[in-house]
């Protein structure tokens, strides 16, 4: 974090300054947003907690989605399709318009 300074001075410092970090070990981190999924895959993930305050910094693969899980689900009720991965692949061809793709995968 800070060149020249020990790990072990640099926890004694933070927990001086009441601050505690933790590594999160996760595989993958979704924010869902009104617009749809961003997701980090492989991510590193650092909670810090200072004077009862929680933030966590999240970097890694980056991938946006602009059509969220409940729009598949919705394209597979509509179409009886099975195939996610079709599913998403229509989507993204259609940018997100779930009646174009249900009336693709129809073939309307």
């Amino acid at each position: 974090m800070f060149p020249g300074l020990s790990p072990d001075k640099m926890e004694k410092m933070m927990k001086k300054l009441g601050m505690q970090m933790d590594n999160i070990q996760a595989k993958q981190v979704v924010i869902k947003t009104e617009s749809g999924d961003i997701k980090i895959d492989e991510p590193q993930v650092i909670k810090t907690t200072m004077k009862g305050q929680v933030v966590f910094q999240i970097s890694g693969n980056i991938k946006e989605e602009k059509f969220s899980e409940d729009d598949i689900k919705l394209v597979m009720d509509q179409t009886g399709e099975k195939n996610k991965d079709k599913i998403r692949q229509i989507l993204k061809e259609t940018n997100g318009d779930i009646v174009e793709a249900i009336m693709k995968l129809k073939g309307d």
